[in-house]
C-alpha cells in the first residue's frame, strides 16, 4: 500500500530533464501560428508600427499645469491609473512632469483616484 501513494502519476517525458534536448511543451492549444516563416514573414508582424513622438514636444509645451485637467485626462486610464510612457509615446522628461501634475491633480480632487465601481 505505501508503494501506491508514492508511484509518480505524471507521463515519464513532462519533466524537464526528461524531455529530448531541442523539445518544448506545446501546451493545452499547441504552437502558436504566426512564428517564424509564419504569415506575415518572419516574427509574424502583419504591419508596420509607427515610433511614437512626444506629443509635448512636437507642440513645444516644458510647462504642464495640474490644472489643465482635459489634457491630462487623456494620459490616465479609465480605471485611474497613469498610463505609462511606452503606450502614450511622451518622452522620459515629461512625463515625469505629467505624472507630478496628474499626482497634485488629484491631491486637490481635479482628477479621481481610482473609477467609480
Amino acid at each position: 500500500m505505501a508503494d501506491e501513494t508514492t508511484t509518480s502519476t505524471t507521463p515519464a517525458a513532462s519533466t524537464p530533464s526528461e524531455r529530448p534536448a531541442g523539445e518544448r511543451p506545446s501546451g493545452p492549444r499547441g504552437p502558436r501560428p504566426g512564428g517564424p516563416g509564419g504569415p506575415g514573414g518572419p516574427g509574424g508582424r502583419k504591419f508596420f508600427r509607427r515610433k511614437k513622438v512626444c506629443k509635448f514636444c512636437t507642440e513645444k509645451i516644458d510647462a504642464i499645469s495640474y490644472r489643465d485637467v482635459r489634457l491630462l485626462q487623456g494620459f490616465v486610464a479609465e480605471r485611474g491609473k497613469i498610463v505609462p510612457r511606452r503606450l502614450t509615446g511622451v518622452c522620459t522628461t515629461h512625463q515625469r512632469k505629467l505624472s507630478a501634475a496628474i499626482k497634485q491633480a488629484r491631491n486637490i480632487a481635479l482628477l479621481p483616484f481610482a473609477a467609480r465601481y
